[in-house]
């Protein structure tokens, strides 16, 4: 039998070098490699949604590759993906980052300059422990083999511009549709989403910050189960302890609540930290919330070009949701668009400030009524992003909108609502 090998390689020389190791292996069947932490995950995941037994038994990981560094990315991929075994090349092969990369989810760590007797030994264990746990996988066992879950982050352009009311609806809609949904609030400081919600709750994420290995049942203890059904993981208390939640940890977290929750919408807040920056680059959709006016415009302008700076996510790649929208208003999505050189949501947020002050001030806006026109765009904004099943999504927002046919979420051409 042979053994499928994906190396993940950023560096040009190093490709060539290590495929053509890869390729004199015994039995080996190296696939095209993949230059970055991005295309791997998105690699694993397509051949993951036809069958584990499409997945390739043994990854190679490159010291250099990103832009997720190589020990973060191995643990993403240990998570996601537990029936592929990992190896990382490095030119460091001292006894605490073999430590570290074990740690990580890594089955084995082969030091630069590559060894062909080296590289073959390591391949073959990884390979036959790869095998071993699919068998285990096809007798039934209890480990998850998916791609994962769809992760949206949602971020303000400045404060006060709706972003946790628009996290909030987005994980309601996407759970009354039926699919299993967390809602994170990793806006450490200053989170809201317990208020908005009249959840008290002890633990926080603060609690899975120092834990290296997230378990179901480590996660089940730290998440609350709102009424809804929505699985809540909130900020702490007492927002200094909000420095605990590294990038590092915030990685770790994402990863594991995408293991387990078909949709995970994460509240990132209006201010920027390492674990929200995490988060956002992880993030399948990224949302930015702005409001109609020059200051909220301008906030989110200077947003996305520090997201491109910081290399965590480019413009064209975040998704601006235009949020108290009136016709009235100078400032329309189009002009939102050209400005932020992002793409607009087509569906744009309606102003309803008597409809939201009453369950806002009582700390229940799950019970915002349905014909409420804030929570319809809300909803059709989720219907918009895919984040609810499709029947049951169309019939939802149908009802909602009092129409009889189907109801379709299309994109307007000029991007606004």
């Amino acid at each position: 039998m042979s053994t499928r090998i994906l190396p993940a390689v950023g560096d040009a020389d190093a490709v060539r070098s290590i495929t053509t190791l890869l390729s004199q292996l015994p039995d080996a069947e190296p696939v095209t490699p993949v230059t970055d932490s991005t295309q791997l995950v998105d690699t694993l995941a397509r051949l993951a949604a036809e069958s584990v037994d499409e997945l390739p038994e043994v990854v190679v990981v490159h010291e250099r590759i990103g832009p997720v560094p190589a020990l973060e990315l191995i643990r993403e991929v240990a998570l996601r993906f537990p029936a592929v075994g990992v190896i990382l090349v490095t030119s460091d092969a001292s006894p605490g980052l073999f430590q570290a990369a074990m740690d990580y989810g890594a089955r084995g760590l082969v030091a630069l300059p590559l060894s062909y007797e080296e590289l073959a030994s390591r391949v073959q264990a990884v390979a036959q422990w790869s095998v071993g746990v699919r068998r285990h996988l096809g007798a039934g066992g209890d480990v998850f083999t998916g791609a994962g879950g769809t992760v949206v982050t949602v971020s303000g352009a400045k404060g006060g511009v709706g972003t946790t009311l628009t996290a909030v609806q987005l994980a309601l809609a996407a759970q009354a549709s039926g699919r299993a949904t967390a809602l994170v609030d990793m806006d450490l400081q200053t989170g809201d989403v317990a208020s908005y919600l009249d959840v008290q709750f002890r633990r926080s994420v603060v609690d899975l910050a120092a834990i290296t290995d997230i378990s179901p049942r480590v996660l089940a203890d730290a998440v609350f189960r709102h009424d809804t059904g929505v699985a809540l993981l909130l900020a702490p208390a007492e927002g200094e302890r909000g420095e605990d939640v590294t990038d590092r940890a915030a990685r770790q977290i994402v990863s594991a609540l995408r293991s387990r929750y078909e949709v995970v919408v994460i509240d990132c807040g209006a201010q920027l930290t390492g674990a929200g920056a995490a988060a956002v680059e992880m993030a399948d959709t990224a949302l930015l919330v702005t409001t109609p006016d020059v200051i909220a415009v301008r906030g989110a302008k200077r947003a996305v070009r520090m997201w491109d700076r910081l290399q965590i996510r480019k413009a064209e790649e975040t998704t601006v949701v235009v949020n108290r929208h009136t016709r009235a208003t100078e400032i329309q999505p189009p002009l939102i668009q050209r400005i932020t050189g992002t793409s607009v949501a087509a569906t744009a947020i309606p102003a309803g400030f008597r409809e939201l002050q009453a369950v806002v001030d009582a700390g229940r806006v799950h019970e915002l009524e349905n014909k409420s026109a804030v929570k319809q765009a809300m909803w059709g904004l989720a219907g918009e992003l895919g984040l609810v099943r499709a029947a049951e999504g169309a019939h939802r927002a149908g009802r909602l909108r009092g129409d009889r046919g189907s109801v379709s979420f299309r994109r307007r051409r000029d991007g606004g609502g």
